[in-house]
């Protein structure tokens, strides 16, 4: 589905990448989701890849060089940046420096500002790990006319939140004709624990209801909007799904947005295209009993107190050990329509929220760094700004994207 590529290193259009210090830095690497990424990449990053270390706790740093130097001799010399993400200074120093800047610091609706604002600036790569809508409308509003003009590719939500959907809906939209409307509705299941950052982050989206509103109708005045296209993610309904065998409950995240998002960009999806996601639960009691806890938690989030006492409970930095993440999986699967044909598609993978969380991180960030991409800035998708290159990473990173049948 690729167009024209962008080459990178001495093809690129930028001309002083090579001149940079770095080809990645990882910034927030001491935090749980962080120390993944960085073991990630001290096992996976090619002999050539200049990447570094950041973060504003330089023993934290020094502590987690040791560690990775115990998994590859070769990290002792790894190089440690010492930044803060509100000290707009030292921010702008460090997207400088690189060629991409990954950050898994959250919630980035309050920590993710100064970075954004220093890649688009530099004409850096950013990548990370944001499931937060307000976020994502804001920093288009603010940045993306600035990247487009430095080159800058502003890819957020290279996690759980969003790839599996957005790259499902990518892969599924590839199985089926050209140039006819097209369906795709995505059923996700999952077993898995959360840290205490991924809580923070979901207790401030809800708690942050009106602003995300107003962010969302910001957007839509700045947004170019399609004139012989259309797209669509309506929230749908809850339902029993023939197709999965399960309950569907709809599921009001990010992940919708993206997929029309790349919709939106890429001719492939069609002259119609509409996505529904869904949370897939095979037991009903289950299905309502979740539906009222995610309820009580977002009335409890519009209360300062409530919300605080809620993440005391689950203090950022924490998260599952290696044993109970090796028990965990998500699947995610598709049923596209369009043109007479029906495909059934699945996405699926291990723990979702950390190990393979990690895996994506990293790899969009080695994509971004290191592959023959699209020509394109400016905030983008994951499906828009790396699409088959980072399909095929992940798929040999142990990602599965399969079909599962056709009709």
């Amino acid at each position: 589905m690729n167009e024209e590529v962008r080459q990178t290193d001495e093809a690129t259009g930028r001309e002083s990448d090579r001149d940079r210090a770095y080809d990645v830095v990882l910034f927030g690497a001491t935090g749980f989701v962080g120390t993944l990424t960085a073991e990630y990449l001290a096992a996976h990053a090619p002999a050539d890849c200049r990447w570094a270390l950041a973060g504003r706790d330089l023993g934290k740093l020094e502590r987690l060089r040791e560690r990775l130097t115990a998994l590859d001799p070769g990290c002792a010399s790894l190089p440690l940046l010492r930044a803060d993400s509100g000290d707009a200074r030292a921010v702008r120093e460090l997207a400088a420096s690189t060629r991409v800047l990954a950050t898994t610091v959250g919630p980035y609706v309050l920590y993710g500002a100064e970075l954004v604002a220093a890649c688009a600036a530099a004409g850096t790569d950013y990548v990370d790990l944001t499931g937060e809508p307000e976020f994502v409308d804001r920093t288009y509003v603010e940045h993306d006319a600035r990247a487009r003009e430095t080159g800058a590719r502003l890819v957020h939500a290279c996690g759980f939140d969003s790839i599996p959907a957005d790259l499902g809906a990518y892969f599924t939209v590839g199985q089926l004709p050209q140039g006819v409307p097209l369906r795709v509705d995505g059923f996700m299941r999952s077993h898995a624990v959360f840290s205490g950052g991924t809580l923070a982050s979901a207790l401030t989206i809800m708690g942050r209801g009106p602003q995300t509103l107003a962010a969302a109708r910001e957007r839509r005045l700045h947004e170019p909007r399609l004139l012989e296209r259309r797209v669509r993610g309506p929230l749908g309904a809850p339902r029993f799904s023939r197709e999965t065998g399960a309950w569907a409950l709809p599921l009001p995240t990010l992940d919708p947005r993206i997929v029309t998002r790349s919709a939106a960009a890429l001719e492939r999806y069609g002259p119609d295209f509409r996505y529904r996601q869904y949370a897939s639960v095979k037991h009903l009691p289950v299905a309502v009993g979740g539906t009222a806890a995610i309820g009580a938690a977002a009335a409890l989030a519009q209360l300062p107190a409530a919300r605080r006492w809620l993440m005391s409970r689950w203090e950022p930095g924490r998260g599952p050990d290696a044993e109970r993440r090796a028990r965990s999986w998500f699947t995610v699967r598709f049923v596209g329509e369009g043109g007479g044909r029906r495909v059934f598609t699945e996405v699926s993978g291990g723990d979702p929220g950390y190990g393979e969380t990690a895996k994506m991180l990293a790899e969009s960030a080695l994509c971004l760094a290191h592959d023959a991409l699209p020509e394109r800035a400016g905030q983008l998708t994951t499906a828009v700004a790396m699409g088959d290159a980072l399909l095929d990473r992940l798929q040999k990173a142990g990602i599965r994207f399969r079909v599962a049948a056709q009709q």
